[in-house]
Formats: structure tokens, C-alpha cells, sequence
């Protein structure tokens, strides 16, 4: 007997693919209406759109750059210079807000009540606080009010205070750093990889399995240790003829703008780890506790690489949204690429061509994070058979 055919009004992947060309005729139409418009307007006003303004001379200083610029330089550069200060902003802040998190979290479940007060009292305060005002406050009450680069603060490891900035220790650039980079760099990538090798054969083999690699990521530990300490030419600053020499330089501004980021970032990073702590469960602590582990033992081993599957997805918006808020650097007038990108639109009229590039960039950040953490959350998922 012949199998009767389904009807196309009632066969559902039939009506998921004519959904999907509905909805994408639909965007097209949107988008057409959207590029009709703006060509219209740009022909009333007598505008071409284009970038070929970024050619044209900046005329306008940045004060904070890491890369050489002048106001001669065309507005690529500029923007250039923007990129490259919210770059190691972002990744300085995502690196640091994470170890803040991690300590407020954890501080945030002690069996010590006043350093659960402090952590609770942390959180709370900077959570349910605007992050503009945070940064305000930091900036305006905190770095404005330092001594004068005449008579910096000076603190332990060579480190002098001032409204200008912070000058800290920093490797000299010298061919003895870049070796010890390159060794410290080189021990990094062959520490992960033998430890990746060896829980494979743990796995297979059993717990006591694989006790070759650990000698070798022991040695490798003392190698990249010794590199860093002593190996790296460190330039330390001093307090000479009323001002400062050596070291690194950091503005006033940034040092608000990272402080208030890593700050109010980890207060957030702080709740999901606390989550994910809880959501492991109870007997996991007991178990840990019946094989003879320390509590902190049974935190590092046990407990936290379980807690770990529930907190990447929510830490990959905590990373997205510092991202973006770094563009809050505007109001402490840190030359980030948002306010580059404005500084440029108040010279050139460029309004549409801007705006695409500061939604590109940022775009493109947050999707890099987000592919990122999408490969790491993948790597610690536990494979069902």
C-alpha cells in the first residue's frame, strides 16, 4: 500500500523553510528601506559616503598612546591609537576583574564572618552603584587629589603616585627580556600541553598514571619562575631632579578608567562564581572531605573545576559588558576609540560612517570574547558517551 503524501500546508519543514524566507524577505526590505533613505538624505544635503576622510590630517593631539602619533598624522592613525588603548584596557581589565571575582566570590561563602561582611558589603556597594559615578568618584576624589609630580606618593616596589599618573616597575626593552620572554612564553606553551597529555593518561590509565609529566611541569614551573624574576631586566623608577625616571608610565586616566572597570566587573564576576559554588553539590564537599583534602585543596581540585561549567556562559556577558563599558572612558577624558571616534565626527561631519565603525569595532570585540569563551566552555564540558 502507498504511503500517502503529506500535505505541504501541514509539513512542518515546509513551513520552517517558508518562515525563514518570510523573515529574511522581511530584513531585506527593512535593510532596503533603511539604505534608500540614507542615500536620499545624503544627496538633499549634498554628502558622499565614504572613508576616504580617514586620509586626511587629524590636527588634534591624544595625550595617551602607546604607539607613536602626532597631530600631522592622518585620522586612520588616530583611530589607530584608540584601538590600541581600549584593547589593553579591555584585556587588562577582563584578566584582573577575573581574579578579583574569584576572591570576592570565595570570600563571599567563608566560614570567617568578617571577611564575608567585607566581600557582601564589596559586592553589594559597587553592583547596585552607576558605573559613570564609580568612575568619577575614582577619578575626580581619587587620582585628581594625589600630590603633584613634584612631590609624588611613593609606594613599596618602586612605585611613585601623583594627579599625573602612576610610574611602576616594567621590563626595560633590551635583548635580555626578549629571551627571558621568549622562555617564559615557551614553558607556558609546554605546560599546558604535557598537563593536557597527562590527563589523557590519568584518564586511561588511572590517578597514579602519568607521574613522568609532572616532574617535567615541575621543572618547567621553576624555569619560567626564574625567567620572570631574574631573568627580565627590570627598569625601576626613581625620584631624580623633581621628577621621575625609569619604569612605566601610566596616565591618571587610565588607571581610573581600568580601576573602575576591574572594580565593578568583578563585583558581577563575584555572584557567578558565588552561583556556581553553590550549585555544586554538598556531597562533593563531603566526598573531598572523606578522601583527607583541605578545604582550599577540595575548593582547586573538586569543587571550583565542577563550579567552572556553570560560570562560563554567564562570565562571557561579564566580559562583553566591560568591553563596552569601556567606552564610559569618555567621561574621564581617556582617549579611547570611542572618544577618538567623536573627537573625529565633531572635525569631519562624518556622523554615519563613524557610528559604523564604532559598531564594528565594538562588534567585533565582543564576538572574538564570545568565541573565545565558547571554546574554553567546550573544553571543560564534561563528554557524555
Amino acid at each position: 500500500m502507498d504511503e500517502q503524501k503529506i500535505p505541504l500546508w501541514r509539513d512542518d519543514r515546509f513551513l520552517k523553510l517558508v518562515g525563514q524566507i518570510v523573515v529574511l524577505a522581511v530584513v531585506i526590505v527593512i535593510l532596503s528601506i533603511i539604505a534608500h533613505n540614507i542615500s536620499v538624505n545624503f544627496r538633499r544635503l549634498g554628502l558622499n559616503f565614504g572613508f576616504g576622510f580617514l586620509n586626511n590630517p587629524a590636527s588634534f593631539g591624544i595625550g595617551d598612546h602607546i604607539i607613536p602619533y602626532s597631530p600631522t598624522d592622518p585620522f586612520g592613525r588616530a583611530l589607530l591609537v584608540g584601538v590600541t588603548n581600549t584593547l589593553r584596557v579591555i584585556i587588562l581589565g577582563i584578566v584582573l576583574a577575573t581574579l578579583v571575582g574569584i576572591v570576592a566570590g570565595i570570600a563571599r561563602l567563608s566560614d570567617n564572618w568578617l571577611v564575608r561582611q567585607i566581600s557582601t558589603l564589596y559586592v553589594e556597594l559597587f553592583r547596585n552603584t552607576p558605573l559613570l559615578l564609580q568612575l568619577f568618584l575614582i577619578y575626580q576624589a581619587g587620582f585628581l587629589r594625589l600630590p603633584p609630580p613634584e612631590q609624588p606618593l611613593q609606594l613599596p616596589f618602586g612605585t611613585f603616585l601623583s594627579n599625573r599618573g602612576m610610574d611602576i616597575l616594567w621590563p626595560a626593552a633590551s635583548a635580555r627580556t626578549l629571551i627571558a620572554l621568549a622562555v617564559i612564553i615557551a614553558c607556558l606553551i609546554a605546560g599546558l600541553v604535557l598537563r593536557q597529555r597527562q590527563l589523557k593518561i590519568m584518564e586511561l590509565q588511572g590517578g597514579n598514571a602519568g607521574q613522568g609529566y609532572q616532574k617535567i611541569l615541575i621543572a618547567l614551573t621553576v624555569v619560567g619562575v626564574l625567567a620572570l624574576l631574574f631573568g627580565l631586566q627590570w627598569e625601576m623608577p626613581s625620584f631624580e631632579a623633581g621628577r621621575v625616571n625609569g619604569g612605566l608610565y601610566v596616565s591618571s586616566e587610565y588607571s581610573a578608567l581600568l580601576f573602575g572597570l576591574v572594580l565593578y566587573t568583578g563585583a558581577f564576576i563575584a555572584e557567578v562564581v558565588r552561583a556556581g559554588i553553590q550549585s555544586v553539590s554538598k556531597g562533593q564537599w563531603e566526598a573531598s572531605q572523606a578522601l583527607g583534602l583541605r578545604s582550599n585543596l577540595a575548593m582547586r581540585l573538586v569543587v571550583f573545576p565542577q563550579a567552572l561549567r556553570v560560570m562560563i556562559p554567564p562570565l562571557t556577558s561579564e566580559y562583553a559588558n566591560l568591553a563596552k563599558n569601556s567606552s564610559l572612558a569618555a567621561g574621564i577624558a581617556y582617549a579611547d576609540f570611542f572618544q577618538v571616534s567623536f573627537t573625529i565626527n565633531n572635525q569631519t561631519g562624518r556622523v554615519l560612517e563613524v557610528v559604523l565603525l564604532i559598531m564594528i569595532f565594538y562588534l567585533t570585540i565582543n564576538i572574538i570574547i564570545s568565541l573565545g569563551m565558547n571554546w574554553f566552555n567546550q573544553r571543560v564540558q564534561l563528554k557524555e558517551r
